[in-house]
């Protein structure tokens, strides 16, 4: 493993997090995959859909209501970006396309599962 220093005055061997000692003489049990952690069923969620107007007129589409804790917003926008074909962000637990792409988007959430309120 090489890391960003390897071989300098600044090169520190990598530690663990959890106890400090050296990384391969630590004997802490691993950490948990956040992939692992339960998400909640999106039967059980309503996603609410509007659409804004930001500065210079153009229109936003928001998508609130979707606790990033319950869900994978990541994954989620990325779905969301490729079937509007347009960009967009995660902001605070909300999900924004740029555009005006509600009836697409409340399509999209209800196919996976979603209640959808515009």
């Amino acid at each position: 493993m090489t890391r960003l220093f390897a071989g300098t005055e600044w090169d520190q061997p990598p530690r663990c997090d959890h106890c400090g000692e050296l990384a391969q003489a630590c004997e802490c049990p691993p950490l948990e995959e956040s992939s692992a952690r339960s998400l909640a069923a999106p039967e059980t969620q309503t996603a609410r859909i509007a659409v804004e107007k930001r500065k210079r007129g153009k229109l936003m589409t928001v998508v609130r209501g979707l606790a990033a804790a319950d869900n994978d917003l990541p994954a989620l926008l990325s779905r969301l970006k490729t079937d509007c074909g347009a960009g967009g962000t995660i902001k605070d637990d909300t999900i924004e396309i740029q555009g005006d792409h509600q009836s697409r988007i409340a399509k999209a959430l209800s196919a996976i599962g979603y209640r959808v309120k515009s």
